[in-house]
Protein backbone atom coordinates (compact mmCIF):
# COMPACT_ATOMS: atom_id res chain seq x y z
CA UNK A 1 0.00 0.00 0.00
CA UNK A 2 1.49 3.41 -0.78
CA UNK A 3 2.48 5.99 1.86
CA UNK A 4 -0.20 8.14 0.34
CA UNK A 5 -2.85 5.85 0.96
CA UNK A 6 -1.57 5.56 4.53
CA UNK A 7 -4.68 8.02 6.52
CA UNK A 8 -4.06 10.13 9.45
CA UNK A 9 -4.99 8.77 13.28
CA UNK A 10 -8.87 9.05 14.22
CA UNK A 11 -9.00 11.39 16.82
CA UNK A 12 -8.70 10.35 20.45
CA UNK A 13 -11.69 10.25 22.68
CA UNK A 14 -12.48 12.01 25.49
CA UNK A 15 -10.68 11.17 28.72
CA UNK A 16 -13.88 10.58 30.23
CA UNK A 17 -16.04 8.65 28.13
CA UNK A 18 -19.51 6.78 28.27
CA UNK A 19 -20.65 4.60 25.43
CA UNK A 20 -24.24 4.36 26.39
CA UNK A 21 -23.86 8.51 27.33
CA UNK A 22 -22.93 9.01 23.84
CA UNK A 23 -25.36 6.90 22.35
CA UNK A 24 -28.73 8.21 24.10
CA UNK A 25 -27.37 11.79 25.67
CA UNK A 26 -24.32 13.29 24.82
CA UNK A 27 -23.98 12.38 20.88
CA UNK A 28 -24.92 14.00 18.02
CA UNK A 29 -28.07 16.81 17.77
CA UNK A 30 -31.77 15.11 19.13
CA UNK A 31 -34.91 15.33 19.99
CA UNK A 32 -35.91 13.80 23.49
CA UNK A 33 -39.47 13.30 22.11
CA UNK A 34 -38.50 11.96 18.92
CA UNK A 35 -38.84 8.58 18.53
CA UNK A 36 -35.22 6.57 19.02
CA UNK A 37 -36.22 2.89 18.77
CA UNK A 38 -39.27 0.75 16.83
CA UNK A 39 -39.16 -2.75 17.46
CA UNK A 40 -41.59 -4.18 15.15
CA UNK A 41 -43.05 -7.61 15.72
CA UNK A 42 -45.67 -7.42 12.67
CA UNK A 43 -44.48 -6.64 9.28
CA UNK A 44 -47.61 -6.56 8.07
CA UNK A 45 -48.40 -3.67 10.80
CA UNK A 46 -45.41 -1.95 11.33
CA UNK A 47 -47.77 0.74 12.55
CA UNK A 48 -48.64 -1.70 15.16
CA UNK A 49 -45.05 -1.73 17.06
CA UNK A 50 -43.71 -0.61 19.96
CA UNK A 51 -42.05 2.85 20.09
CA UNK A 52 -39.58 4.61 22.63
CA UNK A 53 -38.79 8.48 22.30
CA UNK A 54 -35.08 8.70 23.11
CA UNK A 55 -36.06 10.80 26.89
CA UNK A 56 -38.08 7.13 27.16
CA UNK A 57 -34.89 5.21 26.15
CA UNK A 58 -32.88 7.56 28.64
CA UNK A 59 -35.03 6.90 31.25
CA UNK A 60 -35.38 2.96 30.63
CA UNK A 61 -31.54 2.87 30.17
CA UNK A 62 -31.07 4.75 33.60
CA UNK A 63 -33.65 2.84 35.72
CA UNK A 64 -31.90 -0.73 34.43
CA UNK A 65 -28.82 1.06 35.67
CA UNK A 66 -29.54 1.00 38.81
CA UNK A 67 -31.34 -2.52 39.00
CA UNK A 68 -29.17 -4.22 38.21
CA UNK A 69 -27.03 -2.31 40.51
CA UNK A 70 -28.93 -2.72 42.89
CA UNK A 71 -29.35 -6.66 42.19
CA UNK A 72 -25.32 -6.75 43.25
CA UNK A 73 -23.13 -6.52 40.25
CA UNK A 74 -20.49 -4.17 40.74
CA UNK A 75 -19.27 -1.73 37.92
CA UNK A 76 -16.47 -4.12 35.60
CA UNK A 77 -18.20 -7.09 36.46
CA UNK A 78 -19.64 -9.04 33.33
CA UNK A 79 -23.06 -10.09 32.52
CA UNK A 80 -24.18 -12.42 29.52
CA UNK A 81 -27.15 -11.59 27.97
CA UNK A 82 -28.68 -14.74 26.54
CA UNK A 83 -32.23 -13.71 26.08
CA UNK A 84 -34.34 -14.16 22.51
CA UNK A 85 -34.58 -11.07 20.28
CA UNK A 86 -36.68 -8.77 22.46
CA UNK A 87 -36.61 -5.17 24.37
CA UNK A 88 -35.13 -6.41 27.29
CA UNK A 89 -32.22 -7.49 25.47
CA UNK A 90 -31.17 -4.19 24.71
CA UNK A 91 -32.29 -2.05 27.30
CA UNK A 92 -30.09 -4.81 29.22
CA UNK A 93 -27.14 -4.34 27.26
CA UNK A 94 -27.65 -0.06 27.39
CA UNK A 95 -28.22 -0.03 31.06
CA UNK A 96 -25.16 -2.18 31.76
CA UNK A 97 -23.17 -0.01 29.91
CA UNK A 98 -24.60 2.85 31.48
CA UNK A 99 -24.11 1.32 35.26
CA UNK A 100 -20.40 0.74 34.52
CA UNK A 101 -21.43 -3.04 33.93
CA UNK A 102 -19.70 -5.63 31.26
CA UNK A 103 -22.26 -6.76 28.64
CA UNK A 104 -21.03 -9.95 27.00
CA UNK A 105 -24.57 -10.75 24.45
CA UNK A 106 -24.86 -14.29 23.37
CA UNK A 107 -26.92 -15.91 20.57
CA UNK A 108 -30.54 -17.20 21.51
CA UNK A 109 -29.14 -19.98 19.41
CA UNK A 110 -26.23 -20.95 21.29
CA UNK A 111 -26.79 -24.67 23.21
CA UNK A 112 -27.27 -24.54 26.88
CA UNK A 113 -23.44 -26.04 26.98
CA UNK A 114 -22.16 -23.25 24.47
CA UNK A 115 -24.21 -20.86 26.98
CA UNK A 116 -22.65 -22.49 30.41
CA UNK A 117 -19.26 -22.12 28.81
CA UNK A 118 -19.46 -18.39 28.00
CA UNK A 119 -20.73 -17.98 31.60
CA UNK A 120 -17.61 -19.61 32.74
CA UNK A 121 -15.33 -18.25 30.39
CA UNK A 122 -16.44 -14.67 30.82
CA UNK A 123 -16.23 -15.25 34.82
CA UNK A 124 -19.83 -13.47 34.93
CA UNK A 125 -21.54 -12.26 37.82
CA UNK A 126 -24.96 -12.92 36.33
CA UNK A 127 -26.31 -14.00 33.14
CA UNK A 128 -29.73 -13.00 32.13
CA UNK A 129 -31.68 -16.28 30.36
CA UNK A 130 -35.18 -16.31 29.46
CA UNK A 131 -37.72 -18.77 31.00
CA UNK A 132 -37.31 -22.17 31.41
CA UNK A 133 -33.71 -22.48 30.01
CA UNK A 134 -31.71 -25.51 30.20
CA UNK A 135 -28.32 -23.51 31.17
CA UNK A 136 -26.16 -24.96 33.97
CA UNK A 137 -24.87 -21.75 35.78
CA UNK A 138 -21.78 -21.93 38.15
CA UNK A 139 -22.34 -21.61 41.57
CA UNK A 140 -21.82 -17.73 42.51
CA UNK A 141 -23.56 -16.76 39.46
CA UNK A 142 -26.61 -14.68 39.46
CA UNK A 143 -29.59 -15.55 37.28
CA UNK A 144 -32.09 -13.06 36.06
CA UNK A 145 -35.28 -14.95 35.05
CA UNK A 146 -37.88 -12.87 33.37
CA UNK A 147 -39.30 -11.88 36.78
CA UNK A 148 -36.28 -10.29 38.30
CA UNK A 149 -35.57 -8.38 34.91
CA UNK A 150 -39.34 -6.89 35.17
CA UNK A 151 -37.84 -5.96 38.86
CA UNK A 152 -35.26 -4.30 37.42
CA UNK A 153 -37.40 -2.32 34.77
CA UNK A 154 -38.81 -0.66 38.08
CA UNK A 155 -36.07 0.80 39.88
CA UNK A 156 -35.60 4.44 40.17
CA UNK A 157 -33.26 5.80 37.30
CA UNK A 158 -29.61 6.12 38.26
CA UNK A 159 -29.22 10.14 38.64
CA UNK A 160 -26.59 10.03 35.61
CA UNK A 161 -24.62 7.37 33.67
CA UNK A 162 -21.64 5.77 34.99
CA UNK A 163 -18.18 7.73 34.84
CA UNK A 164 -16.48 6.03 32.85
CA UNK A 165 -13.37 6.03 31.18
CA UNK A 166 -12.54 5.62 27.92
CA UNK A 167 -9.99 2.71 28.26
CA UNK A 168 -12.44 1.21 30.91
CA UNK A 169 -14.18 -2.19 29.95
CA UNK A 170 -17.44 -1.44 27.86
CA UNK A 171 -18.50 -5.05 26.43
CA UNK A 172 -17.35 -8.30 25.52
CA UNK A 173 -18.17 -10.59 22.43
CA UNK A 174 -17.05 -14.08 21.80
CA UNK A 175 -15.74 -15.09 18.22
CA UNK A 176 -14.13 -18.17 16.68
CA UNK A 177 -10.57 -17.83 15.80
CA UNK A 178 -8.38 -20.77 15.20
CA UNK A 179 -8.93 -22.08 18.70
CA UNK A 180 -11.65 -24.79 19.68
CA UNK A 181 -13.79 -23.01 21.51
CA UNK A 182 -14.60 -18.95 21.06
CA UNK A 183 -12.68 -16.42 22.50
CA UNK A 184 -13.80 -13.24 23.99
CA UNK A 185 -12.71 -10.14 22.71
CA UNK A 186 -13.02 -7.02 24.80
CA UNK A 187 -13.71 -3.74 23.84
CA UNK A 188 -13.35 -0.10 25.27
CA UNK A 189 -16.19 2.40 25.56
CA UNK A 190 -14.29 4.71 23.33
CA UNK A 191 -15.05 1.78 20.55
CA UNK A 192 -17.92 3.72 19.92
CA UNK A 193 -16.25 6.82 19.32
CA UNK A 194 -13.84 5.02 16.81
CA UNK A 195 -16.86 4.52 14.68
CA UNK A 196 -17.24 8.17 14.32
CA UNK A 197 -15.72 7.88 10.51
CA UNK A 198 -18.36 4.91 9.76
CA UNK A 199 -20.86 7.67 9.45
CA UNK A 200 -19.83 9.39 6.52
CA UNK A 201 -17.35 7.00 5.39
CA UNK A 202 -20.40 4.19 5.29
CA UNK A 203 -24.20 4.83 5.81
CA UNK A 204 -24.43 8.70 5.57
CA UNK A 205 -26.10 8.73 8.19
CA UNK A 206 -27.75 11.68 9.77
CA UNK A 207 -30.72 12.62 12.23
CA UNK A 208 -32.97 12.50 9.97
CA UNK A 209 -32.61 9.04 8.60
CA UNK A 210 -34.59 5.87 9.78
CA UNK A 211 -32.03 2.98 9.97
CA UNK A 212 -33.75 -0.50 9.50
CA UNK A 213 -31.44 -3.91 10.83
CA UNK A 214 -31.94 -7.08 9.89
CA UNK A 215 -29.73 -8.48 12.02
CA UNK A 216 -29.89 -10.56 15.59
CA UNK A 217 -29.90 -8.12 18.47
CA UNK A 218 -26.63 -9.95 20.07
CA UNK A 219 -24.82 -9.66 16.64
CA UNK A 220 -22.20 -6.81 16.74
CA UNK A 221 -23.10 -5.48 13.76
CA UNK A 222 -26.84 -5.00 14.58
CA UNK A 223 -25.26 -3.45 18.41
CA UNK A 224 -22.97 -0.72 16.38
CA UNK A 225 -24.48 0.00 12.77
CA UNK A 226 -28.33 -0.79 13.67
CA UNK A 227 -28.25 0.91 17.33
CA UNK A 228 -24.91 2.61 17.82
CA UNK A 229 -24.44 4.71 15.17
CA UNK A 230 -28.34 5.86 14.37
CA UNK A 231 -28.77 6.86 18.54
CA UNK A 232 -25.34 8.68 17.97
CA UNK A 233 -26.54 10.92 15.61
CA UNK A 234 -30.29 10.94 16.63
CA UNK A 235 -31.81 8.76 14.12
CA UNK A 236 -34.47 6.82 14.25
CA UNK A 237 -33.04 2.44 14.76
CA UNK A 238 -35.96 0.29 13.80
CA UNK A 239 -35.10 -3.69 14.56
CA UNK A 240 -37.69 -6.82 13.98
CA UNK A 241 -38.21 -9.31 16.39
CA UNK A 242 -41.42 -11.16 14.79
CA UNK A 243 -41.46 -13.98 11.93
CA UNK A 244 -39.08 -14.26 9.20
CA UNK A 245 -41.09 -15.02 6.63
CA UNK A 246 -39.29 -14.99 2.95
CA UNK A 247 -41.22 -11.67 2.04
CA UNK A 248 -40.54 -9.88 5.52
CA UNK A 249 -37.87 -7.61 4.43
CA UNK A 250 -39.17 -5.92 1.56
CA UNK A 251 -42.36 -5.09 3.74
CA UNK A 252 -40.41 -3.94 6.61
CA UNK A 253 -38.18 -1.40 3.75
CA UNK A 254 -41.47 -0.39 2.78
CA UNK A 255 -43.47 0.17 5.52
CA UNK A 256 -41.01 1.39 8.15
CA UNK A 257 -39.96 4.52 6.26
CA UNK A 258 -36.30 3.19 6.50
CA UNK A 259 -34.42 5.24 4.58
CA UNK A 260 -31.31 3.35 5.51
CA UNK A 261 -31.17 -0.65 5.77
CA UNK A 262 -28.42 -2.99 6.55
CA UNK A 263 -28.06 -6.68 6.25
CA UNK A 264 -25.57 -9.54 5.25
CA UNK A 265 -25.89 -10.32 1.32
CA UNK A 266 -28.04 -13.00 1.79
CA UNK A 267 -30.95 -11.22 3.08
CA UNK A 268 -30.30 -9.20 -0.25
CA UNK A 269 -30.49 -12.44 -1.98
CA UNK A 270 -33.59 -13.27 -0.33
CA UNK A 271 -35.46 -10.09 -1.32
CA UNK A 272 -34.76 -10.02 -5.21
CA UNK A 273 -35.60 -14.24 -4.86
CA UNK A 274 -39.06 -13.37 -3.71
CA UNK A 275 -39.01 -10.31 -6.08
CA UNK A 276 -41.61 -8.61 -3.59
CA UNK A 277 -39.14 -5.60 -3.81
CA UNK A 278 -41.03 -4.67 -7.20
CA UNK A 279 -44.55 -5.06 -5.86
CA UNK A 280 -43.83 -3.38 -2.56
CA UNK A 281 -41.65 -0.73 -4.02
CA UNK A 282 -38.26 1.03 -1.56
CA UNK A 283 -39.99 3.73 -0.24
CA UNK A 284 -38.13 6.39 1.46
CA UNK A 285 -34.69 4.00 0.70
CA UNK A 286 -31.73 5.92 0.26
CA UNK A 287 -29.50 3.31 -0.14
CA UNK A 288 -28.23 -0.15 1.45
CA UNK A 289 -25.64 -1.18 3.60
CA UNK A 290 -23.95 -4.80 3.46
CA UNK A 291 -21.36 -6.40 6.16
CA UNK A 292 -20.75 -9.62 7.89
CA UNK A 293 -19.34 -11.34 4.30
CA UNK A 294 -18.25 -10.10 1.06
CA UNK A 295 -20.76 -8.26 -1.71
CA UNK A 296 -20.94 -10.50 -4.76
CA UNK A 297 -20.55 -8.35 -7.55
CA UNK A 298 -23.52 -10.28 -9.15
CA UNK A 299 -25.52 -9.54 -6.77
CA UNK A 300 -24.89 -6.15 -6.33
CA UNK A 301 -25.36 -5.44 -10.25
CA UNK A 302 -29.34 -7.64 -10.14
CA UNK A 303 -29.51 -5.14 -6.62
CA UNK A 304 -28.77 -1.96 -8.47
CA UNK A 305 -30.80 -3.32 -11.44
CA UNK A 306 -33.90 -4.05 -9.74
CA UNK A 307 -33.85 -1.25 -7.85
CA UNK A 308 -32.16 1.17 -9.11
CA UNK A 309 -30.48 2.12 -5.73
CA UNK A 310 -26.95 1.53 -4.62
CA UNK A 311 -25.03 -0.95 -1.94
CA UNK A 312 -22.01 -0.21 0.11
CA UNK A 313 -20.72 -2.16 1.56
CA UNK A 314 -17.92 -2.64 4.73
CA UNK A 315 -15.78 -4.57 6.36
CA UNK A 316 -14.58 -4.56 9.69
CA UNK A 317 -13.62 -7.31 12.10
CA UNK A 318 -14.28 -8.68 15.79
CA UNK A 319 -11.32 -6.85 17.34
CA UNK A 320 -12.06 -3.80 15.16
CA UNK A 321 -15.51 -1.58 13.92
CA UNK A 322 -15.99 -1.24 10.83
CA UNK A 323 -12.64 0.66 8.79
CA UNK A 324 -13.12 -0.27 5.49
CA UNK A 325 -15.87 0.78 3.08
CA UNK A 326 -17.57 2.55 0.20
CA UNK A 327 -19.67 5.44 0.78
CA UNK A 328 -22.18 7.55 -1.19
CA UNK A 329 -19.77 9.55 -3.87
CA UNK A 330 -17.47 7.34 -4.17
CA UNK A 331 -17.20 5.04 -7.13
CA UNK A 332 -17.97 2.09 -6.26
CA UNK A 333 -15.41 -1.12 -7.17
CA UNK A 334 -17.66 -4.56 -7.51
CA UNK A 335 -15.38 -6.98 -5.43
CA UNK A 336 -13.95 -4.68 -2.93
CA UNK A 337 -15.06 -3.41 -0.27
CA UNK A 338 -14.13 -0.05 -0.65
CA UNK A 339 -11.38 1.84 0.97
CA UNK A 340 -9.98 2.95 4.53
CA UNK A 341 -12.29 5.51 5.92
CA UNK A 342 -10.89 9.02 6.90
CA UNK A 343 -8.89 8.81 10.10
CA UNK A 344 -7.90 5.63 9.91
CA UNK A 345 -4.13 3.99 9.20
CA UNK A 346 -5.01 0.57 7.59
CA UNK A 347 -2.27 -1.21 5.71
CA UNK A 348 -0.96 -4.63 4.17
CA UNK A 349 1.87 -6.02 5.54
CA UNK A 350 4.04 -8.90 4.68
CA UNK A 351 2.82 -12.65 6.05
CA UNK A 352 6.66 -13.66 6.87
CA UNK A 353 7.01 -10.52 9.20
CA UNK A 354 7.97 -6.51 9.10
CA UNK A 355 6.16 -3.45 9.72
CA UNK A 356 6.87 -2.03 6.31
CA UNK A 357 3.62 -2.27 4.60
CA UNK A 358 3.98 -4.19 1.13
CA UNK A 359 3.58 -2.07 -2.09
CA UNK A 360 0.10 -1.68 -4.00
CA UNK A 361 -1.26 -4.90 -5.65
CA UNK A 362 1.01 -6.96 -3.50
CA UNK A 363 -0.32 -9.19 -1.19
CA UNK A 364 -0.50 -8.83 2.54
CA UNK A 365 -2.22 -8.99 6.22
CA UNK A 366 -4.48 -6.75 6.84
CA UNK A 367 -3.46 -4.45 9.76
CA UNK A 368 -4.92 -1.66 11.73
CA UNK A 369 -3.06 0.66 14.08
CA UNK A 370 -3.12 0.44 17.77
CA UNK A 371 -4.13 4.18 17.92
CA UNK A 372 -7.24 3.51 16.09
CA UNK A 373 -10.19 4.26 19.40
CA UNK A 374 -12.29 1.57 17.66
CA UNK A 375 -9.26 -1.25 18.29
CA UNK A 376 -9.93 -3.65 21.04
CA UNK A 377 -8.18 -3.45 24.32
CA UNK A 378 -7.05 -7.17 24.06
CA UNK A 379 -8.48 -10.67 23.99
CA UNK A 380 -10.48 -11.88 27.10
CA UNK A 381 -7.51 -14.30 29.20
CA UNK A 382 -5.77 -14.80 26.23
CA UNK A 383 -2.14 -12.79 26.92
CA UNK A 384 -0.14 -15.05 24.36
CA UNK A 385 -2.70 -14.23 21.64
CA UNK A 386 -2.60 -10.64 22.75
CA UNK A 387 1.06 -10.66 21.96
CA UNK A 388 0.79 -12.52 18.76
CA UNK A 389 -1.98 -10.32 17.36
CA UNK A 390 0.96 -7.07 17.21
CA UNK A 391 3.62 -6.42 15.31
CA UNK A 392 4.95 -2.92 16.92
CA UNK A 393 1.80 -0.33 16.50
CA UNK A 394 0.30 -2.55 14.10
CA UNK A 395 -2.74 -5.13 15.09
CA UNK A 396 -2.37 -7.66 12.14
CA UNK A 397 -5.25 -9.80 11.01
CA UNK A 398 -5.90 -13.16 9.33
CA UNK A 399 -6.86 -11.68 6.45
CA UNK A 400 -4.81 -11.55 2.94
CA UNK A 401 -5.31 -8.13 0.70
CA UNK A 402 -4.07 -6.25 -1.56
CA UNK A 403 -4.58 -2.51 -1.93
CA UNK A 404 -4.55 -1.39 -5.27
CA UNK A 405 -2.99 1.98 -6.90
CA UNK A 406 -6.21 4.25 -5.77
CA UNK A 407 -6.59 2.53 -2.00
CA UNK A 408 -9.14 0.06 -2.69
CA UNK A 409 -8.97 -3.28 -0.61
CA UNK A 410 -8.88 -6.90 -2.52
CA UNK A 411 -9.45 -9.82 -0.25
CA UNK A 412 -7.71 -13.38 -1.20
CA UNK A 413 -9.07 -15.31 1.67
CA UNK A 414 -8.28 -15.73 5.31
CA UNK A 415 -4.53 -16.99 6.57
CA UNK A 416 -6.00 -18.90 9.42
CA UNK A 417 -8.88 -20.70 7.79
CA UNK A 418 -11.74 -18.78 9.98
CA UNK A 419 -14.83 -19.28 7.60
CA UNK A 420 -17.65 -17.04 7.78
CA UNK A 421 -21.45 -18.66 8.40
CA UNK A 422 -23.85 -16.00 7.11
CA UNK A 423 -21.56 -13.24 8.96
CA UNK A 424 -20.74 -15.43 11.93
CA UNK A 425 -17.18 -16.09 12.18
CA UNK A 426 -17.03 -20.33 12.80
CA UNK A 427 -13.45 -22.08 13.52
CA UNK A 428 -12.92 -24.99 11.78
CA UNK A 429 -11.13 -26.13 14.35
CA UNK A 430 -14.79 -26.10 16.98
CA UNK A 431 -16.66 -27.54 14.34
CA UNK A 432 -14.55 -30.79 13.83
CA UNK A 433 -14.48 -31.39 17.00
CA UNK A 434 -17.86 -31.55 17.20
CA UNK A 435 -17.90 -34.03 14.22
CA UNK A 436 -15.27 -36.41 15.99
CA UNK A 437 -17.05 -36.90 18.66
CA UNK A 438 -19.66 -39.80 16.48
CA UNK A 439 -18.03 -43.21 16.72
CA UNK A 440 -17.91 -43.30 13.14
CA UNK A 441 -15.65 -40.70 12.13
CA UNK A 442 -12.10 -41.19 12.13
CA UNK A 443 -11.12 -37.97 10.76
CA UNK A 444 -13.14 -34.65 9.74
CA UNK A 445 -12.03 -31.16 8.42
CA UNK A 446 -14.75 -28.27 7.90
CA UNK A 447 -13.75 -25.77 5.46
CA UNK A 448 -16.35 -23.05 3.60
CA UNK A 449 -17.60 -24.73 0.20
CA UNK A 450 -19.69 -23.09 -2.89
CA UNK A 451 -22.81 -24.39 -3.74
CA UNK A 452 -23.74 -21.61 -6.07
CA UNK A 453 -22.27 -18.73 -7.57
CA UNK A 454 -21.50 -15.99 -4.37
CA UNK A 455 -23.58 -18.78 -1.85
CA UNK A 456 -20.59 -20.40 0.28
CA UNK A 457 -21.78 -22.80 3.30
CA UNK A 458 -19.74 -24.87 5.66
CA UNK A 459 -18.79 -28.03 4.21
CA UNK A 460 -17.85 -31.37 6.37
CA UNK A 461 -15.14 -33.79 4.81
CA UNK A 462 -15.33 -36.96 6.61
CA UNK A 463 -12.96 -40.22 6.61
CA UNK A 464 -15.04 -43.20 7.82
CA UNK A 465 -13.73 -45.47 10.35
CA UNK A 466 -13.98 -48.89 8.80
CA UNK A 467 -17.15 -51.13 9.13
CA UNK A 468 -19.62 -48.27 9.10
CA UNK A 469 -21.65 -47.71 5.32
CA UNK A 470 -21.08 -44.03 4.36
CA UNK A 471 -24.65 -42.72 2.94
CA UNK A 472 -27.30 -39.73 3.86
CA UNK A 473 -28.09 -42.03 6.97
CA UNK A 474 -24.74 -41.87 8.40
CA UNK A 475 -23.79 -38.12 7.31
CA UNK A 476 -27.30 -37.04 9.20
CA UNK A 477 -26.28 -38.73 12.15
CA UNK A 478 -23.18 -37.41 12.33
CA UNK A 479 -24.40 -34.05 11.73
CA UNK A 480 -27.30 -34.82 14.77
CA UNK A 481 -24.65 -36.04 17.36
CA UNK A 482 -22.93 -32.83 15.87
CA UNK A 483 -25.80 -30.33 17.01
CA UNK A 484 -25.30 -31.29 20.38
CA UNK A 485 -22.39 -29.02 20.75
CA UNK A 486 -22.47 -26.39 17.88
CA UNK A 487 -25.08 -23.61 17.70
CA UNK A 488 -26.91 -23.93 14.30
CA UNK A 489 -25.15 -21.18 12.45
CA UNK A 490 -22.06 -23.31 13.26
CA UNK A 491 -23.13 -26.78 11.68
CA UNK A 492 -21.87 -28.26 8.36
CA UNK A 493 -24.47 -27.69 5.33
CA UNK A 494 -22.77 -30.82 3.04
CA UNK A 495 -21.06 -33.79 4.48
CA UNK A 496 -18.46 -35.47 2.04
CA UNK A 497 -17.45 -38.72 2.62
CA UNK A 498 -13.45 -38.97 1.45
CA UNK A 499 -10.95 -41.98 1.55
CA UNK A 500 -8.25 -39.41 3.06
CA UNK A 501 -8.06 -35.53 3.40
CA UNK A 502 -5.77 -33.81 1.80
CA UNK A 503 -2.46 -32.65 3.88
CA UNK A 504 0.84 -30.32 3.53
CA UNK A 505 4.08 -30.88 3.59
CA UNK A 506 4.18 -31.15 7.37
CA UNK A 507 1.31 -32.91 7.92
CA UNK A 508 -1.45 -30.56 8.44
CA UNK A 509 -4.95 -30.56 6.70
CA UNK A 510 -5.05 -28.63 4.04
CA UNK A 511 -8.37 -27.08 4.15
CA UNK A 512 -8.09 -24.73 1.39
CA UNK A 513 -7.96 -28.22 -1.13
CA UNK A 514 -11.05 -29.72 0.34
CA UNK A 515 -13.35 -28.13 -2.06
CA UNK A 516 -10.50 -29.54 -5.17
CA UNK A 517 -11.44 -33.10 -4.15
CA UNK A 518 -14.59 -33.30 -6.47
CA UNK A 519 -16.18 -35.57 -3.83
CA UNK A 520 -20.43 -35.55 -4.07
CA UNK A 521 -22.10 -34.94 -1.20
CA UNK A 522 -23.55 -37.60 0.69
CA UNK A 523 -25.97 -35.07 2.50
CA UNK A 524 -26.68 -31.51 1.56
CA UNK A 525 -28.17 -28.82 -0.75
CA UNK A 526 -27.00 -30.86 -3.68
CA UNK A 527 -27.85 -34.36 -2.89
CA UNK A 528 -28.83 -36.24 -5.96
CA UNK A 529 -32.37 -37.03 -5.88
Amino acid sequence: MPAAHVLSAADPAPTRFNMAAYCLTAGGPRQPDKTGLILVEVADAPERSARLSFAELDIAVRRIAAGLLATGIGPGERLVIALPNTADYLLLFYGALAAGIVPVPASALLTPAETAFLVLNAEAAAVALPEGSAVTVPAGVRVLAPAEIAAIHEADPLPAYADTAADDPAFMIYTSGTSRQPKGVLHAHRSTWGRRPTYAGWSGIGPDDVMLHAGAFNWSYTLSAGLADPWANGATAVLYHGLRDAGVWAKLIAGTGATLFAAVPGIYRQILKQGDITTTGTGRLRHGLVAGEALPPGLLAEWQAATGLPLYEAFGMSECSTFVSNRPGMAVRPGSPGRPQAGRRIVALPVEGGTDPVAADESGLLAVHRSDPGLMIGYWRRPDEDEAAFRGDWFVSSDLVTFDVDGYVWFEGRADDVMNAGGYRVSPLEVEAALARHPAVAEAAAAEHAVRDGVKVIGAWVVAKPGFATGADLARAILDRSAEDLAAYKRPREVFFVAALPRTPNGKVARRLLSTLGAVPALGSRRPG
